[in-house]
């Protein structure tokens, strides 16, 4: 949920995640972010975010994104995803610890450049 400018919550809408994307885009091209850069973190922040919201589960994660469960642990190792740390950075914000699962690389415009 987003907050509108007054003050009210609402689910965003496919034009809204669209106009986003297009500024995020944007913003990515000038900060010389390549497409292939590109397209791993988005893939790397996605999977992420759904295992989160699936606890850790592969299996559920991987149903929620409409792909096998193997194909999700054979990206999950091409991205240097590991499903410990993801389970353990779980745990850990549960008593307040900070997630240990992060990108590497520089960033530019919150971006991670992979192999910079």
């Amino acid at each position: 949920m987003l907050k509108t400018t007054n003050g009210l919550l609402h689910q965003p809408t496919e034009v809204s995640v669209k106009r986003e994307l297009e500024l995020l885009v944007s913003q990515m091209s000038a900060g010389g972010i390549t497409y292939t850069e590109a397209v791993r973190e988005f893939k790397k922040r996605y999977i992420l975010h759904v295992l989160v919201q699936n606890r850790g589960n592969q299996c559920k994660a991987a149903t929620e994104m409409g792909m096998h469960r193997n194909t999700l642990s054979r990206t999950m190792e091409e991205l240097g995803i590991d499903a410990a740390q993801v389970r353990a950075g779980l745990r850990g914000m549960r008593s307040g610890g900070k997630r240990p699962v992060r990108s590497e690389g520089v960033r530019v415009n919150g971006i991670a450049r992979v192999g910079a």
